[in-house]
């Protein structure tokens, strides 16, 4: 019985390796696209709506919705119960975009192949726009969620709370540590965890409660979303290193330059590689034994290791 149990294992595992992501994506990010344009209409005062407008839909890979929507899929929900918290985690993610290109961030010029928002609007409408589009987003989630229970959405609203509350720490043991050649292999973890991994931790999170998530799912939802979120950032370490800013779409060599500790720093690129690989065997066998419904998740695992941007 145990070996049978293994070869369905690696049957699954094959599958994933063999399910068509790239119509996946070329399905549910138009699908995300449009939905973004309806959340945010042009509204008075223009200045601050054109702002959150011109980062939200500027384009960008959309993992953190599609993610949503997978993960509440899984668990037999639907993308219309999904899709509101879809858009507000994307609201979340572009919200700490502006604010971390600031010039008392990261200083920024180009974010998605685009001038940032700063360099667009300035700092004060850069600031604003991020803050906006954090307070609309739960305001998203509960005027538009539709066929969830009371209870499920309170719930998804604390999950995307905690989120945000994780990424100030993330942000600021970030900047502390900022020159210091000594930063050790947790405090960069914590930074990480916090930082990165927290939203996409949300966005898998609250798309299985969405989906009505026994403590169990949620168990292994977290699981495959803190390894996937650990690899995520590896990769983008990574990339900071290998890739051109044109292929980055944002300024590459940034860590470089701001002497920020990475994980290519502490392991070295190949070392780092191996890590990320072995994070996203982890992240796939947390959730392996959903069968086919679990294949949009294991091969956007695979993805954010194969990516090149």
């Amino acid at each position: 019985m145990v070996m049978s149990s293994e070869k369905t294992s690696s049957q699954r595992v094959a599958s994933a390796a063999s399910f068509d992501l790239k119509a996946y994506l070329a399905e549910r990010q138009p699908m995300v696209e449009s939905f973004l344009d309806l959340s945010l209409p042009h509204q008075y005062p223009e200045t601050i709506y054109g702002s959150m407008r011109y980062s939200l839909l500027a384009g960008g890979k959309r993992l953190r919705p599609i993610l949503c929507i997978a993960a509440c899929e899984l668990l037999g929900g639907s993308i219309a119960n999904a899709m509101p918290t879809a858009c507000a985690l994307e609201m979340f993610h572009t919200m700490s975009l502006i604010h971390d290109d600031l010039p008392a961030m990261d200083n920024d010029d180009v974010r998605r192949g685009k001038p940032t928002n700063h360099k667009v609007y300035g700092d004060a409408i850069a600031i604003l726009a991020g803050d906006g589009l954090l307070a609309y987003a739960f305001e998203y989630v509960v005027s538009k969620t539709q066929d969830v229970a009371i209870d499920r959405i309170l719930e998804v609203i604390r999950i995307l709370g905690r989120a945000m509350g994780d990424l100030v720490l993330g942000q600021v043991v970030d900047l502390e540590s900022e020159g210091n050649p000594d930063i050790s292999m947790e405090t960069l973890t914590y930074i990480h965890n916090h930082k990165t991994s927290a939203l996409l931790e949300a966005s898998v999170l609250s798309g299985g409660i969405l989906g009505g998530a026994s403590e169990g799912d949620r168990a292994r939802l977290l699981t495959y979303s803190k390894n996937i979120g650990l690899a995520f950032q590896i990769i983008d370490d990574i990339l900071d290193i290998t890739a051109t800013s044109e292929e980055l779409g944002k300024s590459a060599g940034k860590d470089l330059t701001s002497e920020k500790a990475t994980y290519p720093k502490l392991w070295g690129i190949e070392e780092s590689r191996r890590q990320a690989n072995e994070l996203v065997s982890e992240a796939k066998a947390a959730i392996v034994s959903y069968g086919d419904r679990a294949l949009p998740l294991m091969a956007i695992a695979d993805y954010i290791t194969a990516r090149k941007n």
